[in-house]
């Protein structure tokens, strides 16, 4: 998109607020329709940042695929759990959230690790004889790959890791283990 330098920066400030805020929203709501309302945010809040680099076939695959459809499923999930039997037995922690944390802290620190152990400017995507040149490619569907192979790897995969856990979340609320727990 041609914008301004100051249109661009307000408009990066304003998704970026907008998905801290949605974040920070999910996780410290303690009715879980507000916390799934502020996953929409920020899914959101991450697809419209594909605009400002001109991808707007990847913002609204995002759009349709991430809040269309995973959010939508994880709202009907949480509208059908019964939200009186859901806070009478609410313990506050137990050793399997003790247990998830370390899991998840330890996956979390490995991962940073990984990724400032990694030497990034030293990754060649092609070699020079076989550079494949975008004016060179016959359809727009293999630019998409060109473009989601290198510019955009790292962002789908953040947001495959958040499909993955709404995903498992409407799996857990979903499940009759709940309401046996409860």
């Amino acid at each position: 998109m041609d914008l301004s330098e100051s249109l661009h920066d307000f408009i990066l400030i304003f998704l970026g607020s907008g998905l801290i805020l949605g974040s920070l929203g999910v996780v410290f709501f303690t009715n879980p329709i507000f916390s799934a309302f502020s996953l929409g945010l920020v899914l959101v809040c991450v697809s419209l940042f594909y605009i400002l680099s001109n991808s707007h076939f990847v913002v609204a695959s995002q759009l349709l695929i991430y809040v269309g459809a995973i959010n939508v499923l994880t709202i009907f999930v949480v509208m059908f759990m019964n939200g009186s039997d859901y806070y009478q037995n609410f313990r506050v922690w137990t050793v399997g959230d003790g247990i998830t944390l370390m899991v998840c802290t330890g996956i979390f620190l490995s991962q940073i690790t990984t990724i400032l152990e990694t030497s990034w400017h030293k990754i060649i995507w092609t070699t020079r004889p076989n550079q494949i040149l975008e004016q060179d490619l016959i359809s727009t569907s293999q630019q998409i790959g060109i473009h989601l192979s290198r510019n955009f790897f790292l962002p789908f995969e953040l947001i495959s890791i958040i499909l993955l856990v709404a995903l498992i979340g409407a799996i857990f609320f979903g499940s009759p283990i709940i309401k046996f727990l409860n």
